[in-house]
């Protein structure tokens, strides 16, 4: 089974003193030895990019453009990225109007329009409650994975 990561997950295990890194890093070493594959797509590194390159004072990583680049192959080095196609925005489009989308949740809706055009049906987030309205997925936060979740 593939297990989506999104951008909050890869950048609390990328920063060792965030509060959630230890439960992140189980959570995925779980998930590794489920034999889940763990993959990603490009909309997640565009979105770890503008956090890591965020200042601190701004909730970001404060990382240089290099070191965020640095991250990123180290990122895709351990996940397998996954295309952007044309064929996601069609997809986006009915969910973002099938759900009523409004503002920043339209991003949401891209990131599981390319779930659904790639087959992926888990995504593992510490956004649970912004996937709810979408029931083709199953979203799980990294709380869950260590608490046991069924991966079904």
């Amino acid at each position: 089974m593939n297990v989506m990561l999104d951008t909050n997950v890869l950048v609390r295990m990328t920063d060792p003193d965030d509060a959630h890194f230890a439960s992140t890093v189980d959570a995925i070493r779980r998930l590794d030895d489920s034999a889940c594959e763990l993959v990603i797509v490009p909309q997640v590194l565009y979105e770890f990019w503008v956090v890591a390159t965020r200042p601190l004072e701004n909730n970001g990583l404060g990382l240089s453009p290099n070191e965020a680049h640095s991250e990123i192959q180290g990122i895709l080095e351990l996940y397998r990225l996954l295309r952007d196609e044309r064929a996601i925005y069609p997809i986006w489009e009915r969910l973002v109007s099938t759900h009523g989308v409004r503002g920043k949740p339209a991003h949401d809706a891209r990131l599981v329009a390319a779930m659904l055009k790639h087959s992926v049906t888990h995504l593992l987030t510490y956004n649970t409650p912004d996937f709810k309205r979408y029931s083709e997925i199953t979203a799980l936060s990294p709380m869950n994975i260590l608490d046991g979740a069924e991966l079904t």
